[in-house]
């Protein structure tokens, strides 16, 4: 296979491009237009000694390498199975392959340019002659932490960038030790963090433009793995601050099958490949297995695996985790969407995750049973009868009857799949779903046509949907006439819940769990249940729960996770149901901008949710409210001067009128007992007061009301760990957000980070360098 490779800044000349100008004088006058100046003159002659400098020296190369590309096709077909670009050369590359035209290349290589320019302060130094290892030892040696390796141009040449005058010591440094540097001619830290403002001017600019994916694999510098579909500009705008990889690069390149490397628009990448493949590289050994639901292994994508795979990254997305998982929900991807309340994860959040193959699940704590008809039939409308969706089913702990009607709801409209939350217990209505959904198989086995994705964070909750139903509920099904006993039988054959979503620190209701600690726990409780049952179909663990990065979506799949959810990260999207207030509020969080506090639907219990501390005073208001609980009876024990705060600050409005608004509600939902004992029961009255708090402070933040101080949104620090990662990207504002997009890009970087970890783990020893070329290729 041949692989049609580009230079960067580094490889321009006086002179160059001559012939090409003469063949494509069209093209050459069309970039000067965009340009505002003469583009072959520049080349040719550079009448004004500028062709060095970045903002005419990208251009320029840009314009030299497309129009170098189009006489190589025109002469040879289009015979490149493979493309790649050292930095700049990577535009080149991707206007080769068909993700933008020539006018839009040149615009986006001008602003670059341009952009790059203005940086000042910084410097670039080529260390040649020592190996990875040796090279890191010097660094680490001279304390030059603030340093960044910006190109790994060889396995014995690397690019440092920094400021200026640490890259100035870092020469003294190495010239002490007899090692061999040059100081690049640019007034920028490239490839560098000193580089975001350029970077996040660059994702602005960017979104003006529609790029397409490129039709020919093009390794991408900031993966070195092929640009995966719908992330051309992000990985565009990361190249300016992330390092370029290209020995990696040309590993990959080599892994695939490449035997033939043709540079055009210069001849200094060339001698890299060189040099990278005659340097000794042993095989990168398998990685490890990572253990699965149905007692099968699989491993990670092996990123040295030799077969071409044009969409290698995707293609490894779809094998994360239990392939079990995937089959029984007839899901692409191991991957899920929590139900969040009040329906912010809402029917179009469903529909757009079920058309990419993945569970998304709609919420429907506090929703009106009309409204959840309505997105029900919303949904059907949109996927028709094959694609699968979820529907929440939240435990209603003081409240049976409510509970007992969205059973009924879930069993009128065959939903088949639920997420079960907040469950402690196996209650009656839930047993209900799950045995209603049982039929015997033609070999006399149990077939379950509801599903129960289960969320716990506690084992003696976990151990529960483990179990069988208890014997006890169905019994009494049973008796009540709701069950028939041939489905009560299967139901103790059965666990209450296949596929059991463990939930570490979380937005919303959360025990703070950490996932290190409670994933193998609760694979050991799974062991026991399934030896205990010898159930006939594994039970499947999910992670959830800090679940932000393609980093901590990794993680989740080496701590054996057969699938992942997320929450946070979804409520920040175009599809989330919540206030564009809200979103706005949401999207510039970092990870210590949340808090925790009481959850209003089980305030008594002192249960906690994690939610938005930035910018609001609800946490510390709604821990003041359980603080009130915990030491008085009753709102009339309440001092003078606390009571008139909470009604000025809090309630705006008087405590009695709280009071009439909650009695109305209890009677308007047929709760006459419970309005008896708050009658009688002063703590309880104060219970149900506050708790209007929790329920008001919602509505405001779901309906984006102006009192912003007073919104209740629950969210995770997964959310700040997001913002950061996508941050100078194309997703960095919200309405560029789709939670369906984000659920890809989450699995693919997972699988581009795995693959790689297991490169670095095997990477060879580097042995005696052949002579080296001159260092390249800053941008």
């Amino acid at each position: 296979m041949k692989a049609v490779i580009f230079p960067g800044q580094g490889a321009q000349f006086r002179g160059m491009g001559r012939e090409l100008f003469d063949a494509y004088p069209e093209a050459a006058g069309q970039a000067s237009d965009i340009l505002g100046y003469d583009l072959p003159s520049l080349c040719l002659h550079d009448p004004h000694r500028v062709l060095n400098d970045t903002e005419y020296t990208q251009p320029a190369l840009f314009v030299v390498g497309a129009l170098a590309h189009r006489r190589w096709r025109e002469e040879n077909g289009d015979a490149a199975g493979c493309l790649a670009g050292h930095s700049l050369g990577e535009y080149c590359a991707l206007h080769a392959a068909g993700a933008f035209d020539f006018a839009t290349g040149v615009r986006l290589v001008q602003r670059r340019g341009e952009l790059m320019a203005r940086a000042r302060g910084g410097g670039m130094v080529a260390v040649v002659g020592i190996d990875g290892d040796r090279f890191a030892g010097l660094l680490a040696e001279g304390a030059f932490t603030t340093l960044t390796v910006a190109n790994h141009n060889t396995p014995t040449q690397h690019v440092i960038s920094g400021d200026a005058e640490t890259i100035g010591a870092l020469e003294t440094h190495l010239e002490e030790r007899k090692v061999r540097s040059v100081r690049l001619k640019v007034s920028g830290a490239f490839h560098s963090p000193l580089m975001r403002p350029a970077q996040e001017e660059f994702a602005a600019f960017l979104r003006a433009f529609r790029l397409g994916d490129p039709r020919l694999p093009v390794i991408a510098n900031a993966t070195a793995r092929p640009y995966p579909a719908g992330r051309t500009a992000e990985l565009l705008t990361r190249q300016i601050t992330s390092p370029v990889r290209w020995t990696e690069s040309v590993h990959h390149l080599l892994d695939l099958g490449v035997s033939d490397f043709v540079e055009l628009g210069g001849t200094v990448v060339g001698r890299l490949v060189d040099e990278i493949r005659t340097a000794p590289r042993p095989a990168p050994t398998a990685p490890p297995p990572v253990p699965r639901a149905d007692g099968t292994s699989a491993r990670p994508a092996d990123p040295a695996d030799p077969a071409p795979r044009p969409a290698d990254t995707a293609s490894a997305a779809t094998e994360l985790g239990s392939a079990v998982f995937r089959r029984r929900l007839g899901l692409r991807y191991a991957y899920a969407a929590g139900g969040m309340y009040r329906g912010i994860a809402s029917s179009r959040m469903v529909i757009a995750l079920a058309r990419r193959g993945m569970l998304g699940i709609l919420g429907t704590g506090g929703t009106p049973h009309q409204e959840i008809e309505a997105d029900l039939r919303t949904i059907r409308a949109a996927l028709g009868p094959d694609r699968p969706f979820g529907v929440n089913f939240l435990a209603h702990h003081d409240d049976p009857a409510a509970e007992r009607a969205m059973a009924d709801l879930l069993l009128r409209q065959d939903v088949r799949i639920i997420e079960a939350s907040a469950f402690i217990r196996m209650t009656p209505a839930l047993v209900l779903y799950r045995a209603r959904g049982l039929r015997r198989g033609p070999d006399g086995t149990p077939v379950c046509d509801h599903r129960v994705v289960a969320k716990v964070s506690r084992p003696e909750v976990a151990r529960a949907f483990m179990e069988p139903a208890p014997d006890a509920v169905l019994d009494r099904l049973v008796r009540d006439g709701d069950l028939g006993a041939h489905q009560a039988e299967l139901a103790r054959r059965v666990p209450m819940s296949h596929d059991i979503t463990v939930e570490a620190d979380s937005g919303g209701h959360t025990d703070g769990g950490i996932s290190t600690v409670m994933m193998p726990a609760m694979h050991r409780l799974r062991q026991e249940a399934q030896h205990r049952h010898g159930y006939a179909e594994p039970i499947c663990l999910g992670l959830a729960g800090g679940l932000g990065t393609p980093e901590a979506v990794a993680a989740a799949f080496m701590l054996g996770a057969d699938y992942v959810m997320t929450g946070s990260v979804n409520q920040c999207t175009v599809e989330a149901g919540t206030s564009d207030a809200v979103k706005d509020m949401l999207q510039d969080i970092d990870i210590h901008d949340t808090e925790y506090a009481p959850a209003g639907d089980m305030f008594e219990m002192g249960a906690k949710v994690q939610v938005l501390r930035k910018g609001v005073f609800f946490p510390t208001r709604a821990n003041k409210l359980f603080s009130l609980y915990s030491h008085y009876d009753g709102l009339d024990e309440l001092p003078a001067r606390t009571r008139d705060l909470l009604e000025r600050t809090y309630f705006r409005r008087t405590l009695d009128e709280v009071w009439e608004d909650t009695r109305a509600h209890l009677r308007s939902r047929g709760r006459h007992d419970d309005l008896a004992r708050a009658e009688a029961n002063p703590k309880l009255r104060m219970a149900l007061v506050f708790r209007w708090y929790f329920a008001h402070t919602a509505q405001l933040a779901l309906n984006g009301r102006d009192d912003r101080t007073n919104y209740q949104v629950h969210t995770g620090p997964a959310l700040g760990s997001f913002n950061q990662w996508v941050k100078g990207t194309d997703l960095e504002r919200w309405r560029d957000r789709h939670v369906d997009d984000i659920g890809v890009r989450l699995l693919e970087g997972a699988a581009e980070h795995i693959a790689a970890m297991y490169l670095s783990w095997h990477q060879p020893a580097s042995a005696t360098p052949p002579p080296l070329p001159a260092p390249t290729g800053a941008a």
